[in-house]
């Protein structure tokens, strides 16, 4: 067997290598997206390293001299699209985003590879003495992930073989792909040359690219990137690209300057927490308490009007027992007050809501009508930043008319994607207060930092 890595621009590329070194029957073990040079996380080339095997004589045979006569060697056709691993098509349409790991492949030529572990693992090792490329190491961790492959349950599999007959090839899946990105790039410098704008830098290029990458909206973006042109042309135009982010992170930082609030306030006696299904409210709510209790020394009540969810007020019940604080159940405006009541002798009352969809403004209503806001109270929307940019904005909207201003973002950890803060910010007078990024209580709860949402935005700014 035959192992080689190749690190190339494209796929089509690779395909074009493996075919003329490794021959025909060659099969892709992984792929992997990489980015080289480049600073701040900006500015680097994107390259794809792509590891092929072949046990075919033919790849090892030199070429020029054929084991049989030319006449009567059968003539085979290029690649066909079957033949290239389902998992690269699929990872193809997203090249954006660089996961950073290997993953496993299979063809659909399954009886064509070997199938028992020791066979493959004892291959790839023996290919590793004869061709240098890469480490034992590497690739016996490729014939792990191989191996993995072949265990698929059959249905799974049979699904790859079924979407792998697919007509359109994964060489023209990456060339259209390509084109389209092109003809975006395209497209913007001609709306700036029809709009009577300059051609932007290089740098400041890369930087809208990046903001782009971050979900940032094109008309906050643009916003930034102009005030960077304009300092730009007025320095003369000899501006270092670290210049140029510096004035696009002081311009994101000026941005989050009065939108990053306070937490609770000491002077506050209840805080309702509300939002969407799904999106943590429960294991939010225990990290505030937590944070309360041992930060602060405060005394803590629960109250919870998540009847919906049967999990939901048990969830809570433990929490409530591990912080040993009393818990309440609610169903009605008159149960919300009598329950009050009941825990007057808490410093602070953190209350609980179901989780609907709030894309319908009846369930606001209808959630609004539990809560008795006050000059001692605070609401806190949560959201998740895993959720739809699209979907936050217009739950914001339902609950902003009730005056809500303050909002948890979570799974911050779940995402690489800070732009739906700024867009949510943008839109509407919210400050965020707290983010999550993990399910651990009460470690995995900080306080809204404006370093923190840029550094994510833009990169860690060098010292």
């Amino acid at each position: 067997m035959r192992v080689k890595r190749y690190i190339v621009d494209t796929m089509p590329d690779a395909m074009q290598k493996i075919r003329d070194e490794l021959g025909k029957d060659a099969v892709i073990l992984s792929t992997k997206e990489l980015k080289i040079g480049g600073f701040l996380g900006m500015f680097q080339k994107r390259k794809i390293e792509v590891i092929a095997a072949s046990e075919s004589k033919e790849a090892t045979a030199p070429k020029g001299k054929p084991s049989r006569p030319v006449a009567s060697s059968p003539s085979f056709p290029p690649i066909v699209p079957r033949a290239v691993p389902e998992a690269y098509r699929k990872s193809t349409a997203m090249t954006s985003q660089a996961t950073g790991h290997s993953q496993p492949v299979a063809t659909a030529d399954e009886e064509k590879l070997p199938s028992k572990d020791n066979r493959l693992s004892a291959a790839v090792i023996a290919a590793a003495k004869e061709e240098d490329p890469l480490s034992q190491e590497e690739l016996l961790r490729l014939a792990t992930h191989k191996t993995s492959a072949d265990t698929v349950n059959p249905a799974s599999a049979a699904g790859s073989m079924s979407s792998a007959s697919t007509p359109l090839s994964s060489s023209k899946e990456d060339r259209l792909f390509i084109e389209i990105e092109q003809m975006k790039m395209l497209m913007t410098k001609l709306a700036r040359f029809q709009e009577g704008l300059p051609e932007l830098p290089e740098p400041l290029s890369q930087v809208k690219e990046r903001l782009a990458e971050q979900e940032v909206s094109p008309e906050l973006a643009d916003v930034w990137v102009d005030e960077a042109f304009t300092a730009w042309e007025n320095d003369g135009k000899t501006m270092s690209d670290e210049e140029l982010v510096a004035i696009i992170r002081a311009s994101a930082q000026t941005f989050l300057k009065d939108r990053i609030g306070e937490g609770i306030q000491d002077g506050t006696k209840v805080v309702y927490i509300v939002g969407p299904t799904g999106v943590g409210k429960t294991t939010t709510i225990a990290k505030l308490a937590a944070d309360q209790i041992f930060r602060l020394r405060k005394k803590v009540g629960f109250i919870t009007a998540d009847t919906y969810r049967i999990s939901a007020i048990e969830q809570l019940r433990t929490y409530a027992s591990i912080l040993n604080v009393p818990l309440e159940v609610v169903q009605s405006p008159g149960d919300v007050q009598r329950a009050m009541q009941r825990l007057e002798h808490c410093d602070l009352i953190l209350m609980d809501t179901a989780g609907r969809n709030y894309l319908n403004e009846l369930y606001v209503a209808e959630l609004h009508s539990l809560l008795s806001p006050s000059e001692h109270s605070e609401t806190y929307l949560v959201l998740s930043l895993t959720s739809k940019s699209r979907d936050m904005m217009k739950i914001t909207e339902h609950f902003s008319k009730y005056g809500i201003q303050k909002v948890i973002f979570t799974k911050l950890d779940e995402t690489q994607s800070v732009g739906p803060i700024y867009n949510l910010l943008h839109e509407y007078p919210m400050q965020v207060s707290y983010v999550t990024n993990g399910q651990n209580v009460p470690d995995d709860l900080l306080s809204a930092n404006n370093d923190l949402f840029t550094n994510m935005l833009l990169g860690a700014q060098r010292t």
